[in-house]
């Protein structure tokens, strides 16, 4: 037996939506910038390398310097728990950089922003 998934809207989110994301109709929606094609393809298969890892699959848009992240649980018809889970982990990957005194000295470029 199979039990729907409970789905947030955007009255009942509250703080659970990550930062910088955004609810639009019934999913998550983030936006990213990026220093250029390159760098846009890299973040491109960071997200996808989760999210098949995780068996749960976001919708991309991607284009030169601009990358957009939409999830939702389609079985579920709207954002679960699954949804603003994964949100976190696309962040806290793309948007990683070395911490002030780390052994990496980071890129001096301008990577991926947040849009």
């Amino acid at each position: 037996m199979s039990t729907k998934e409970r789905t947030w809207d955007p009255t009942s989110i509250g703080d659970r939506l990550p930062s910088g994301w955004e609810f639009q109709q019934d999913s998550i929606v983030r936006f990213y910038e990026t220093d250029g094609w390159p760098t846009t393809l890299m973040a491109v298969n960071a997200i996808g390398f989760l999210c098949e890892a995780a068996d749960h699959h976001p919708d991309l848009t991607v284009s030169w310097g601009k990358l957009s992240v939409r999830l939702n649980t389609h079985t579920a018809g709207g954002v679960t728990d699954k949804d603003l889970e994964l949100a976190k982990e696309i962040d806290r990957i793309v948007l990683w950089r070395p911490d002030k005194g780390s052994a990496l000295p980071g890129t001096t470029r301008k990577f991926v922003r947040e849009s």
